[in-house]
């Protein structure tokens, strides 16, 4: 075979192995080329911050070429993302809360996720309940990134100076413990908050609904009013429990921690808050009491979320499978500050048998979502104003719940 013969075939290899090159590059399922995305969510105490973004460097190491521009909104969130989805101003990847998800689900504005999940994911991993809340007519329009129930929490010391040694497993025994507790070490046997996200479930404990499935409020039943005459009776007859503001406090986390309760019902975000600000209080927790034989307690929790009109969505689902994915969420929920919406990280951190952790792990078996239909600040707005009306003692139980409702449907058919 003569030289030019030679130069001839080593040229036909070249241009091959250069077509063939070419066409992997094409056919690549990740990212080629550099872009930046933008990520948006609220603001949360330093820790949190600090941990997300440490993440985000971690997740920006591994994948050279997507950059990730982080914005905190400091207030008013929802408000803000909606006028930027309205606008097409919104960012690629952002936060959305269960009580949010099913107005913004029905707005086409977010982007199905179903196409960019595949078998190594592992969606099955996911605790289906807290899933549940971003799905819609088989679509998943987000991913859990971590959540909380409630549970109780108390003082250890004025459990032992009231010769109580172990918590209250029902609502009455509660009730016992808290006329045994108040005047002692605290104040106040309980507290309480009056908010509907920390009611509902005492609503459903007798067969209530806070909503139809038609969306509109339904608290107002007589099955409703009578979990929700509990709270009134121990705040106005038993004089045993106390809001925050009753005591000078703002949460409470704070009224617990400063003394002046000896139970309160709170969630995972209340054990680092105490262990750090009031390090030499002795507390413990156990799962919320249960109210006519039934357990019950919330759920909250809150997904990345990727904007329909993205420009760059291959990337942005790699910032949400990566955060969302078993390595990202360990490192996300290892500190112990949220829990992992992921059965195998929740094992593998073993927060099931934590002291302090394990009954609001227990919890989401059971919970009832925070999610309350499509208008959630026209039911719970209403809701809290008139309950909190009742338990002052400004009006019946009764009236103030036909009131609270009736003026909130009134504001959804408004909106409809």
């Amino acid at each position: 075979m003569n030289k030019s013969w030679v130069k001839f075939w080593v040229l036909v290899i070249a241009i091959a192995f250069a077509v063939i090159g070419c066409h992997n590059l094409v056919m690549s399922p990740s990212v080629s080329t550099a872009v930046t995305i933008k990520l948006s969510g609220w603001a949360g105490n330093p820790v949190e911050q600090k941990l997300l973004r440490q993440l985000l460097q971690e997740f920006e190491a591994q994948h050279p070429t997507i950059k990730v521009r982080y914005e905190v909104i400091s207030d008013q969130y929802m408000d803000v993302m909606t006028t930027r989805l309205i606008g097409d101003a919104a960012p690629d990847v952002f936060y959305l809360e269960a009580l949010e998800a099913p107005f913004l689900m029905r707005q086409n504005v977010l982007e199905p996720l179903n196409a960019y999940i595949t078998p190594d994911f592992d969606l099955g991993d996911f605790e289906e309940s807290l899933l549940a809340n971003f799905q819609s007519q088989n679509y998943i329009y987000g991913l859990p990134k971590d959540y909380s129930t409630l549970a109780l929490f108390y003082n250890k010391k004025a459990f032992a100076d009231a010769g109580l040694s172990s918590p209250p497993t029902t609502w009455n025994e509660l009730r016992t413990y808290s006329q045994q507790l108040t005047g002692k070490v605290s104040k106040y046997g309980f507290g309480v908050s009056p908010e509907l996200s920390r009611q509902a479930y005492k609503i459903q404990a007798f067969g209530g609904q806070v909503v139809e499935q038609n969306g509109y409020a339904a608290f107002a039943s007589p099955q409703g009013v009578q979990g929700l005459q509990l709270v009134v009776d121990q705040y106005q007859k038993d004089r045993t429990s106390a809001q925050p503001t009753d005591v000078g406090t703002n949460s409470g986390t704070e009224m617990f921690g400063q003394g002046r309760v000896a139970m309160v019902i709170e969630g995972n975000w209340a054990i680092p808050f105490l262990e750090t600000t009031f390090p030499q209080l002795e507390f413990a927790t156990a799962e919320v009491p249960s109210i006519n034989d039934k357990k019950g307690t919330m759920v909250f929790t809150v997904a990345y979320v990727m904007n329909k009109e993205s420009q760059h969505k291959a990337a942005a689902w790699e910032l949400i499978s990566y955060l969302t994915g078993k390595e990202g969420m360990a490192k996300w929920t290892g500190t112990g500050f949220a829990l992992p919406t992921r059965k195998s990280v929740a094992q593998k951190l073993g927060y099931d048998k934590d002291a302090l952790r394990s009954p609001l792990v227990a919890g989401v078996d059971y919970a009832t979502p925070w999610q309350v239909g499509e208008y959630p600040g026209a039911i719970s707005n209403n809701f809290d104003n008139q309950f909190i009306s009742a338990l002052l003692g400004q009006q019946s139980l009764q009236q103030a719940m036909v009131r609270g409702q009736n003026a909130a449907n009134q504001q959804i058919r408004a909106m409809e």
